[in-house]
Order: structure tokens, then C-alpha cells, then sequence
């Protein structure tokens, strides 16, 4: 029997047959953009480490956390976060994990290239931002500032610091510093300075142990009046306490050191307290009779590790130098509640490590002290993205193999450090930094 094959039949069987075939071909899509999407994820949890967020609350035990796009996007308990498909795992079990260091009172390298590698040794140390303070002239300072280095520590600058002619570091043959004698030369620098939109103003009020004239109350107060004007903030270098009742009475913003001829009084702690936004970088000094341990210091070849420990051997303390005085000064204002923040005077990364053990010998706890070094130093260079490992915030963070809240000086058993979402190759940095001169 034959059929009689209808135009309308034809119709319907072409329909079918391109119905099945379109839902065949979006199903195949489906999976085809599902297993690229898991392909292309760019998700990586950390999981099963101890997690200091830097803020000051209790560490997060057997904790995980997320970083997309260089980001943290969720932490929390492992198990408790919703890990995207395809994401990538690093098992941290038995590690802790901190936020990058950030260091407040840096004096880095004048030249670009060294600038660029001491950026790295920074990263290389676990620190994610330095500010440097006073003694950065020229272009370059400020173009790195504005395009950081990849795989490096942040960098901010306070451009030239302003001091009386002398009393710069270094003395006379420096000649970076703004050397002023007079009011108008001070406002006259910060207007420059507020040109070049640094990120503090430094000053220095130091006689240098009486070898050198300073800055005067009415010198320093039209510049810290004149960076006000500016939106600027200023710091200051200091050694006397009567200078810093002077400059607290004159609006400062921050002190580079804290008081170190004598012991503060109560006077000093009431203009502290009327100055509730005022912060202090301690800056410890070498603990009298104590000789610091350099060995886990592995970024440097051998001979300079060795010239370095006999250095510290025969270290004498400078005249001027009271550690006791300044850590029962850190003590105080701790106790009062004044923001300690973490400052080094320094440009070397392991540094760091250094100052925050001070700042434990000096009474602070070792949650404090993070806190300084991490959380606190990040609000003060307003930058927003730094300074916790938590959601929203930039993934810099260092990976250790033991706990620094039990014992502070665990800042410097770094397994891993992450600059914006990227692991440093520190096993590199420190074959380049390591091979021997002679080779």
C-alpha cells in the first residue's frame, strides 16, 4: 500500500527533525561552555591552615579561603565555603597564615634598579607595602608608585622630607632633603611636595645630640599648618619629649619614633589623648646587651651573612640609646590605648621581623603587634585593599610553618608569601640573591 506523503506531513517531520537536532546541539553547547567555564576557572581555595586575619579577633583553626581575580572573595571554616567548579586547592593543613606585613618608616634606595630589586627582597620577607620616608627625589619614585611592580611589595612615598640644614641623615652631603631656615622655604615645600601628591609629609626635629640646629616650634607649625591646607598629613622624626609635646600641640599627624631621651609623663598623655587619630612607629632600637640572631636570614650570600653577624658581635650602643627607656615609652602609650604601628627605618624586609620582636620585649602581645604591622599601618596609608585577609581585600598574605602568636619571632618561618594573588617565586629571588661574588 503506498503512502500519500502530504506537504503538511513533510512539514511536521522537518520540525521534529530540527527541533531534536537544535536540543541535541544547545545540550552539547551546555556542556561544551560547563567544562570551560571549569576549565578556565581562575578560583583557588586555601584550605586546613590556622588563619590570622590581622584585625585582632581570634584566628579562624582548620580555615578556608577563596582568592579570584587576586581577590579574597570568601573565608570561612573548611567545609563551610562554597568552593566555585573547577577551583584549585592548596592544602595548608599544619601552616598558619597572616596578612602581608606592611612596613610604615622605610628609607629605600635612590636609584631605580634598586629600588625595583629591594621592592622584591620586601616581598621576598613577607611585606606587601612600604612607605618611604623623606628621601626619594626625582620621577621615578612616584611612576612606581602608581604602576607597582609585579611580584613586589607596594610602594609609597613621602618625596623629600624638610629638615633644618644638617640635621638630615646622613648630614651635609645629603642633599635629597628640602633644607630650610625659615617659614616661608617650609610652606614653600610643602606646596611643592602637594604637586607631586605624597603620601605624607616628612619632617625631621632632631639636633642630632646637640651638633645641629632644628626645626623651631614656628617652622614646623607652618608646615604642619600648610599640609593641612593641602590634605596632607604629616611625620615627624623625633628624640626629645619636649619636641613632641611641641608637635603634638601643633597637629602632627604621626611620629616616626617615639620619645627617646626620657620617659613620657603624664603631660605628653594628655595631649596624646586630645590627638585620638595620632600614631607612633616606636622604631625600637638594637636591645641593650642583646646580640639579634641573623642566621635565618637566607637573602644574602654567606660572606655577607657572616660580616653581618660580626657586626653584631661587636656592636656597642650608641651613646644616646636607651632601649629600656623606649620600650617602658611603647608600654605606656600601648597601654593608653595610643595606635602603635609597625615602622623599621629600614629598606632590608627581614626587618621587619626584627622590630616586631622588639615590640613583644617591649610589652606589646604578639596579636597586638600583628595587628601593628598589618591592619593598623594599612589604614594610615589609606589603602583599602590591604591589611586583612578577609572579603574584598587584596590576597597578600604569608604562609608560616608555625604559629607567631605563640611565639612572635614564628613571623620568620615563611613557607609562601602571595602579592596580590600571586605566589612570590622566593626560591628563585634567593638563588639570584645567594650566588657567591667570587663565581
Amino acid at each position: 500500500m503506498r503512502v500519500l506523503k502530504t506537504p503538511s506531513c513533510c512539514l511536521l517531520l522537518v520540525s521534529l527533525f530540527f527541533v531534536a537536532a537544535c536540543s541535541s546541539s544547545q545540550s552539547d553547547d551546555q556542556s561544551t561552555q560547563a567544562a570551560q567555564s571549569t576549565q578556565a576557572s581562575d578560583a583557588t581555595v586555601f584550605e586546613g591552615a590556622r588563619l590570622i586575619v590581622g584585625d585582632g579577633s581570634a584566628p579562624i583553626e582548620d580555615a578556608a579561603f577563596i582568592v579570584e581575580k587576586n581577590h579574597v572573595t570568601q573565608v570561612g571554616r573548611k567545609g563551610q565555603v562554597q568552593v566555585p567548579p573547577g577551583a584549585a586547592r592548596v592544602d595548608l593543613t599544619g601552616k598558619t597564615v597572616m596578612p602581608a606585613i606592611i612596613d610604615l618608616h622605610t628609607h629605600m634606595p635612590r636609584m631605580r634598579d634598586a629600588l625595583v630589586d629591594q621592592l622584591h627582597r620586601q616581598a621576598y620577607y613577607g611585606v606587601g607595602a612600604v612607605l618611604s620616608l623623606g628621601q626619594d627625589e626625582g620621577d621615578f619614585p612616584f611612576e612606581i608608585r602608581e604602576n607597582p611592580i609585579p611580584g613586589a611589595a607596594l610602594f609609597r612615598t613621602a618625596g623629600r622630607g624638610i629638615v633644618m640644614p644638617g640635621g638630615q641623615p646622613g648630614g651635609a652631603q645629603n642633599k635629597v632633603p628640602y633644607l630650610i631656615t625659615t617659614e616661608a622655604e617650609g610652606r614653600k615645600a610643602v606646596q611643592e611636595l602637594a604637586d607631586r601628591k605624597v603620601d605624607f609629609v616628612k619632617i625631621w626635629v632632631d639636633d642630632r645630640n646637640r651638633t645641629v640646629k632644628k626645626l623651631t616650634p614656628p617652622m614646623y607649625g607652618a608646615i604642619i599648618e600648610e599640609a593641612h591646607k593641602h590634605n596632607l598629613r604629616v611625620m615627624a622624626h623625633i628624640w626629645d619629649l619636649e619636641d613632641a609635646k611641641g608637635l603634638l600641640r601643633a597637629g602632627l599627624d604621626g611620629f616616626a619614633h617615639s620619645v627617646r631621651d626620657k620617659d613620657i609623663d603624664d603631660e605628653i598623655m594628655m595631649l596624646f589623648k586630645e590627638r585620638p587619630n595620632i600614631f607612633v612607629t616606636p622604631n625600637l632600637p638594637d636591645r641593650d646587651n642583646v646580640v639579634r640572631d641573623f642566621t635565618w636570614i637566607d637573602s644574602i650570600t654567606p660572606d655577607a651573612l657572616k660580616r653581618l653577624q660580626e657586626a653584631e658581635a661587636k656592636r656597642r650602643p650608641d651613646p644616646r640609646e636607651q632601649s629600656a627607656v623606649q620600650e617602658r615609652n611603647t608600654a605606656k602609650l600601648n597601654a593608653a590605648g595610643v595606635t602603635i604601628a609597625l615602622g623599621t627605618d629600614s629598606n632590608t624586609g627581614w626587618g621587619a621581623h626584627a622590630e616586631m620582636a622588639d615590640m613583644v620585649a617591649a610589652g606589646m602581645t604578639p596579636a597586638q603587634v600583628i595587628v601593628a604591622a598589618t591592619r593598623t599601618p594599612a589604614e594610615i596609608l589609606r589603602l583599602a585593599e590591604q591589611g586583612t585577609v578577609a572579603v574584598g581585600k587584596s590576597a597578600d598574605f604569608i604562609v608560616l610553618d608555625a604559629n607567631p602568636l605563640d611565639d612572635i619571632t614564628n613571623t620568620r618561618r615563611i613557607a609562601r608569601v602571595y602579592i596580590r594573588g600571586t605566589e612570590v617565586d622566593r626560591a628563585a629571588l634567593k638563588a639570584r640573591w645567594t650566588v657567591s661574588q667570587t663565581q
